[in-house]
């Protein structure tokens, strides 16, 4: 069974998870309603993607 010769130390630990960190969410402006949204994601406030109706929205 392979067993490390040395105690990884906390600096090469955390080195190797540099890339664990969490970026922040990405927003975009909507050309339509102006509001901002997430890229990739339907509009909630009129129900369009890329241009078409995919949900029917409910007025208030």
């Amino acid at each position: 069974m392979a067993v490390p010769k040395r105690k990884t130390s906390p600096s090469r630990r955390n080195m190797r998870r540099s890339h664990h960190a969490l970026a922040p969410n990405s927003f975009i402006e909507d050309k339509d309603t102006g509001e901002m949204r997430r890229p990739h994601h339907v509009d909630l406030k009129t129900g369009m993607y890329k241009g078409r109706q995919v949900l029917d929205v409910k007025e208030d």
